[in-house]
C-alpha cells in the first residue's frame, strides 16, 4: 500500500482541525491563504460560491471568541471591516491560519502523484 498523496494529506490535516470541516470551508481557507485581504464578495467570486456560502464558510474559519464567527470557529482567519466599504469584511489569516498554511505548503512541496504517469507505464 502506498502512502497518501498530497491532496489526501492536506484534507486530513484540515479534518484533523475539526471533523466538521466542509469542502467549502477548505476552499475558502485555501483562497484566503493565497489571497489575504480579499473581501467575502471577492471570495465568493473566486471560489465559485454564493455570497452566503462564502460568508458561512469564512465565519466557520473565524476565531471562537468573535461574534462574527460560527461553529466550528477554527480560528484560522480574522475578519476586519473593509476600510473602503464598512458594510463588508476583509479576510486575513490569523497566526494559527498562517501555521496551517505553512503546513499545507510543505505537504504540497512534498507531493506524491495519485497515479503513475501513463507515459512511464507505456515505456
Amino acid at each position: 500500500m502506498r502512502s497518501r498523496n498530497s491532496l489526501l494529506q492536506a484534507l486530513h490535516l484540515m479534518k484533523g482541525l475539526d471533523p466538521r470541516v466542509s469542502v467549502n470551508e477548505v476552499i475558502a481557507f485555501l483562497y484566503a491563504a493565497e489571497n489575504e485581504g480579499l473581501t467575502v464578495q471577492d471570495m465568493a467570486y473566486l471560489g465559485g460560491l454564493s455570497q452566503s456560502t462564502a460568508s458561512r464558510s469564512l465565519r466557520a474559519l473565524g476565531p471562537a471568541d468573535s461574534p462574527w464567527s460560527q461553529a466550528p470557529a477554527l480560528g484560522l482567519v480574522e475578519a476586519f471591516l473593509n476600510p473602503d466599504d464598512a458594510r463588508s469584511h476583509v479576510i486575513q489569516l490569523s497566526a494559527k491560519g498562517r501555521e496551517v498554511r505553512d503546513r499545507l505548503d510543505f505537504i504540497i512541496r512534498q507531493a506524491v502523484q495519485i497515479a503513475p504517469d501513463r507515459m512511464t507505464r507505456a515505456a
